[in-house]
This record gives structure tokens, C-alpha cells and sequence, in this order.
């Protein structure tokens, strides 16, 4: 196993020895080769995901995540068993999980905020529990998405360019996460329309 597949920045989450041994193509051996895997098993994720209708529990997050990432890692759509330089203890990310979706249900149902601030407020929620060992991110993109449209509206833009190399739009992405960290969603407002 590469030691290049590791972790890209210091955003992204580092993977365990035990982790890397859960990657199922034998051929990838750097990063490049790792993001196009990823990729390719995500456009197929979302098309599938979006043919049927999306519901905010547990078992669903964890189907969009196996489906997203299983062509190419073993563990995906299981919650991480190791604690992480980021989210929740890992012992934490049931309950977490329950009362994101808790909130999230009760801000549609009351309509707490406009759909587009439910859908950021979920995604940020979701980054920040990480309930996975990798795909993190690109996971809460497409389930903030499909919330979205699961109420008629359509899908965020995230900035219109690729987050997962390295750039000024991924920097401008973790920038707006961090402020969110501390209840400061502006920029996230913006970003995720932008």
C-alpha cells in the first residue's frame, strides 16, 4: 500500500494502516488514481440515488455512502471505528446522526429556515459529525443535495469546480466550514450558490 494515499491536506482526514488495507482495486497506488476511482463510483451513486426517493435516517446515509464509495473501499457505508482529526468520537456518530435528523426534520416541518439554509445547515451537521473514514464531504454534498431536491429545489452548485484538488474553491469550501463551526454560515450561504 502507498504511502501517497494518504491524507492530501490538512482537511482531509488521515487513513488508518487498517483503513488502506479496505481498498479494493489493486491497481491504485497514488492519490490521482484514488480521486478517479472515487469519481467515477460517485457519478454512478448519484444517478442511482436520485431514481429513488431520498430519506433522511441512518440506514439511508450509510446506503448513499456504500454506494458512493463501495467499488473501492470494503468499509464503506460503516461508520468509523477510530477517532479522527475531525468529528465526533466515533462511539458518538449513532446518536449524533439521530438528532441531525431530528433537526433537519423539524426545521422542514416548521420551516425554521428557507430550504436552501436547512440543506447548508445539514451538509455542515453532517461534515462535522464525519461519520466515515473517508468521503466525508463529498457524502454530505450529494445527501444535501438530494434533501434539496426531495422538496422540489434544486441541487447546490458548491462553488462550481472541483473540491476534491487542491485550489482556491477548496479553500474557499473549508474556509466557509470552519466559520460554520462557529455559527457563521455566511459564507457557507455563499459558497454552496456560488
Amino acid at each position: 500500500m502507498s504511502a501517497t494515499l494518504g491524507h492530501e491536506d490538512d482537511a482531509s482526514t488521515p487513513l488508518t494502516h487498517e483503513e488502506l488495507q479496505g481498498l479494493r482495486p489493486s491497481y491504485i497506488t497514488n492519490r490521482a488514481q484514488l480521486n478517479e476511482a472515487e469519481q467515477a463510483n460517485i457519478l454512478e451513486a448519484s444517478v442511482s440515488a436520485r431514481r429513488r426517493k431520498f430519506v433522511l435516517d441512518e440506514k439511508n446515509l450509510n446506503r448513499l455512502h456504500r454506494e458512493m464509495f463501495g467499488n473501492v473501499w470494503a468499509w464503506a457505508g460503516k461508520f468509523r471505528q477510530t477517532n479522527k482529526n475531525i468529528g465526533v468520537a466515533y462511539h458518538l456518530i449513532p446518536q449524533e446522526l439521530r438528532v441531525l435528523k431530528d433537526d433537519t426534520a423539524f426545521w422542514l416541518a416548521n420551516g425554521t429556515y428557507r430550504p436552501d439554509e436547512i440543506a447548508a445547515r445539514f451538509h455542515h451537521r453532517l461534515v462535522k459529525i464525519h461519520p466515515y473514514s473517508n468521503g466525508n464531504g463529498r457524502h454530505s454534498r450529494l445527501a444535501a443535495d438530494l434533501l434539496l431536491e426531495s422538496i422540489g429545489k434544486t441541487a447546490f452548485t458548491w462553488g462550481s469546480a472541483s473540491l476534491t484538488d487542491q485550489g482556491e474553491n477548496r479553500a474557499r469550501y473549508i474556509a466557509a466550514l470552519q466559520a460554520a463551526d462557529n455559527n457563521d454560515y455566511t459564507s457557507l450561504f455563499a459558497f454552496v450558490r456560488s
